[in-house]
């Protein structure tokens, strides 16, 4: 019996859906177990500290008294940094999964919780509590750039060019076609692969680099269907981007250029035709393009909409300020710290602006009166100071991956690292991914170990799950790290 296309759709729109709630499901009985053990562990523990000492004498002795003071101490400690889980929050959080909160005289205090309490709670508890589960990706070389697409897949832009789709449940992996150029596109010298994946707001378009790299390439979703590419607007690689809303997508360049890009859903620019080339997508123009001024190569962007203002990082260690709407410089600022600039963040509800540098993370404020003020925070090094390669914003948590294969998490409302129960950082720690030990290792890195920089790394859409990825620090070696922290 024939199928017409529109019933086929729909039967394939059912069955990932389907997919989609039992995975729902799944997540929502494994944080259940996992905050239940937790709340065991703080039962346990507060009966120890809290614990009345029988079997000690009562005669008010010196070393009675001190043996309460310091466990009183350590007990007022432990309140700090373990809050117990409210019985509720599972089902609050398969009610939030599925938009249906029941209806009962405690809707409004169910829904009070969640907005005031829930997602903080979860930010700042859950580092404590992932577990990695390595993936394995071949032999590509190093992960620069990855997006979660939906609850089990993660798209993943790398070193070596390629655009592939990652399935986390069973690691299965597809390679997505690069798109091609013009002749009339001139291509920047020494490919660097794909910096820089991003995702419009609608979740129908998605946008990364070209087959060269200093031209854009733009997919709809959910099929990765090529809509065109993006030309005549950069002459060196394209390091990042992002969207402005559906229909535009800014571009910043190694050539210290910044690109406005207008794409609607046919993959036309109010500045082109847009007619298919040879190769079947079409081909755009920017609606206008701009040298950053001060800036010494655009390393990194991002956007706080909001407020209507972009930050630019350049690699001369300014951040500059652009308003969003009519796409022009507002200042530039010297950051304080000079070395390895290379990541930047935003948040939207703080309205801050963060750059990741060797050793700090530079946090920029320019909310009081245009005046922008600026703070930092030094991450605790392990194996000397390998930089801050990746960084992001869930609530009031810094999330940082580092050079040398951490996850750090910063809490900014008590300005300090987030602790585990023993008083260690809570952090995570990248797996061994894959190493090819050719003749350039073994003759210049054979003595070191070099663990796994966290080039990237991405939270799931309910924020309870956190991708992170990369590979070997050095620019010489050729290998990749994947890791789901779950």
């Amino acid at each position: 019996m024939d199928i017409n296309p529109e019933e086929l759709l729909r039967r394939r729109r059912d069955l990932t859906l389907e997919q989609l709630r039992q995975s729902q499901r799944q997540l929502v009985r494994e944080i259940q177990d996992r905050y239940n053990e937790l709340g065991i562990a703080v039962d346990h523990l507060r009966s120890y500290f809290s614990h009345d000492d029988s079997d000690e004498d009562h005669d008010n002795s010196s070393s009675t008294k001190m043996k309460c003071k310091q466990r009183n101490k350590q007990c007022s400690k432990f309140n700090k940094i373990a809050r117990p889980l409210s019985s509720e929050t599972p089902r609050i959080l398969r009610d939030r999964e599925y938009g249906h909160l029941t209806s009962s005289k405690h809707d409004n205090n169910i829904l009070k919780f969640y907005s005031d309490n829930l997602r903080d709670f979860v930010s700042q508890h859950l580092p404590s509590i992932l577990k990695e589960k390595e993936m394995n990706l071949g032999t590509i070389n190093k992960i620069f750039a990855s997006k979660w697409l939906n609850d089990s897949q993660v798209v993943i832009g790398t070193k070596c060019n390629k655009l592939m789709v990652m399935d986390v449940r069973n690691n299965n992996l597809v390679h997505i076609q690069s798109l091609k150029s013009t002749k009339e596109s001139i291509p920047a010298e020494c490919p660097c692969g794909i910096h820089s994946i991003a995702i419009n707001p609608s979740r129908t378009l998605l946008a990364t680099g070209a087959q060269n790299t200093n031209d854009l390439a733009v997919y709809e979703l959910p099929t990765f269907d090529p809509l065109c590419v993006g030309e005549q607007a950069h002459k060196d690689w394209i390091f990042d981007m992002d969207w402005v809303d559906d229909e535009h997508v800014i571009t910043g360049s190694r050539d210290s250029s910044l690109a406005l890009w207008c794409v609607d859903s046919q993959g036309l620019s109010t500045e082109s035709a847009g007619e298919p080339h040879m190769h079947g997508h079409r081909v755009i123009v920017p609606f206008t393009a701009k040298v950053c001024n001060q800036a010494h190569r655009v390393r990194a962007l991002t956007l706080g909409r909001k407020r209507g203002v972009m930050g630019v990082l350049s690699m001369n260690a300014k951040f500059h300020f652009w308003d969003i709407q009519t796409f022009r410089q507002l200042e530039s600022v010297d950051l304080t710290w000079k070395r390895e600039n290379v990541c930047t963040a935003s948040s939207e509800e703080m309205g801050l602006f963060a750059v990741g540098s060797q050793a700090y993370v530079t946090l920029l404020d320019q909310r009081s009166g245009g005046e922008v003020k600026s703070t930092w925070l030094q991450i605790p090094s392990r194996h000397g100071e390998r930089g801050i390669r990746s960084l992001s914003f869930n609530q009031n948590i810094i999330t940082i991956g580092t050079g040398d294969g951490r996850v750090l998490f910063f809490d900014m409302r008590i300005s300090k690292f987030l602790y585990n129960i023993d008083n260690e950082y809570c952090e995570l720690q990248a797996g061994n991914g894959w190493l090819r030990y050719d003749a350039n290792y073994r003759e210049h890195f054979n003595q070191c170990q070099y663990p796994n920089a966290i080039y990237t790394h991405c939270y799931d859409e309910n924020k309870v799950r956190l991708f992170a990825a990369g590979g070997p620090l050095p620019a010489g070696l050729y290998g990749n790290y994947a890791g789901l922290f779950y």
